[in-house]
């Protein structure tokens, strides 16, 4: 079910635009965090469990900004396909056929955020669209059985850079061949040696969702807990349930 984003406040506590929200990875830790969350995505995702906007990311900010409809918001994620800057990821769709290069979105998308006056958040996983690294985290910092090292760009605002916890071991799964045991989940393809739809939920902590495509292309809900939570520390936001 797709719901309009002017629908009605469910709370008073403060409304954050989740764009390209994919199934929810981000948005439940946001919400865990102390935020209502609005999230927008061009794919249909029935399984993402807060009001939803099947749009255009980019198409929908700049429409928000031209409406005033933008300063509803207290904050905005945002999460580009990070496959633009991805070798291996483009050898591989052209290896199969499919032919087509990704379009790095995060530069229009910085430009289009900077113009809210909001602070944000845009996330991308490490060596893919260059981003300030203000923050990266990985599952280890939060006792997860993946690595999953994201970097995050905070504009408008700042945060405390949590020191990066060594990990137990390696991710399991194959290699060039070869098997290798480890600590760790790969949460990424179809591949041999890659974890079962449950292992993957248990993994990243997410739970609503059993299609492959969403858990390995989400980040752990986790991660944005922390953010928000630091946010709103920093900002004073009340929360009210």
């Amino acid at each position: 079910m797709t719901h309009p984003i002017l629908m009605r406040r469910r709370s008073n506590r403060p409304l954050l635009l989740d764009l390209f929200c994919c199934a929810s990875g981000a948005g439940t830790g946001y919400a865990d965090a102390g935020f209502e969350v609005h999230g927008v995505d061009i794919a249909p995702r029935p399984n993402y469990p807060f009001p939803f906007t099947r749009a255009d990311a980019l198409t929908h900010l700049a429409d928000l900004i031209t409406s005033g409809e933008i300063h509803r918001y207290t904050m905005v994620h945002t999460s580009p396909p990070c496959q633009a800057g991805c070798a291996l990821t483009v050898g591989t769709n052209r290896s199969r056929g499919w032919g087509r290069a990704h379009v790095d979105l995060v530069a229009d998308m910085r430009t289009l955020l900077d113009a809210t006056g909001l602070p944000y958040v845009i996330e991308q996983p490490n060596g893919r669209a260059k981003i300030r690294k203000d923050l990266t985290l990985c599952g280890e910092m939060f006792g997860l059985d993946v690595i999953r090292h994201r970097n995050f760009e905070l504009g408008g605002w700042t945060a405390v850079r949590p020191a990066h916890i060594v990990h137990r071991g390696r991710v399991r799964g194959y290699r060039h061949g070869k098997f290798y045991d480890g600590p760790y989940v790969a949460a990424y393809g179809n591949g041999g040696g890659k974890p079962s739809i449950p292992e993957l939920q248990a993994a990243m902590g997410i739970t609503w969702t059993n299609v492959r495509e969403e858990l390995t292309e989400a980040i752990p809900p986790a991660y944005t807990k922390c953010i928000g939570r630091a946010f709103l520390a920093r900002t004073a936001v009340g929360v009210a349930a």
